[in-house]
């Protein structure tokens, strides 16, 4: 198990902070669109982010727009995980969409500061001698964060190599 580098935010952090709103229409590629990820919260971030790292915030992470250009920005940043105490529902999904885990758990984000190292082990995180249960998604959820999001499920699926997804409920 690799450690993750942790990157600590609060509560309330809304998807124009993540992504500022200015930049929805104009930024196209990923380099453009990582460049401005937490510019307005985290001057810091872009300059000194690296694979790997992970995203520990306190309650409401994303809350907003279902502007997906703020879970790309981190994405194209080498964010690997997001860890809150609670997401905004569409960025929870975002997450999902775009191959980057959300994971909830409440109790990590008032025992790290910035720098910290957690490990993430398929259903677990640790943080020194505390480990914190990951909560499972549904089975289509996992699949498409299997897959490394949803495009690159569909193109998967599409090519008879992933089981299909059950639209509607079920799961």
């Amino acid at each position: 198990m690799t450690p993750h580098r942790i990157w600590v935010y609060g509560d309330n952090v809304n998807t124009d902070v993540i992504f500022p709103g200015k930049y929805t229409y104009t930024l196209k590629t990923p380099a453009d669109i990582a460049a401005h990820a937490l510019e307005d919260l985290d001057a810091t971030f872009v300059a000194n982010v690296q694979a790997g790292d992970v995203i520990v915030a306190g309650r409401n992470w994303g809350a907003g727009s279902s502007r997906e250009q703020a879970v790309t920005a981190l994405k194209y940043n080498g964010i690997s995980a997001i860890i809150a105490a609670s997401f905004g529902g569409l960025y929870f999904r975002n997450c999902i969409n775009q191959g980057v885990r959300p994971i909830i758990c409440a109790e990590l984000a008032p025992l790290v500061r910035a720098g910290d190292r957690i490990e993430i082990d398929g259903d677990t995180v640790r943080f020194g001698a505390n480990s914190f249960p990951i909560p499972a998604l549904s089975a289509s959820a996992q699949r498409i964060l299997d897959a490394g999001g949803l495009v690159p499920m569909l193109q998967l699926r599409f090519r008879g190599t992933v089981g299909a997804i059950q639209i509607g409920g079920g799961e």
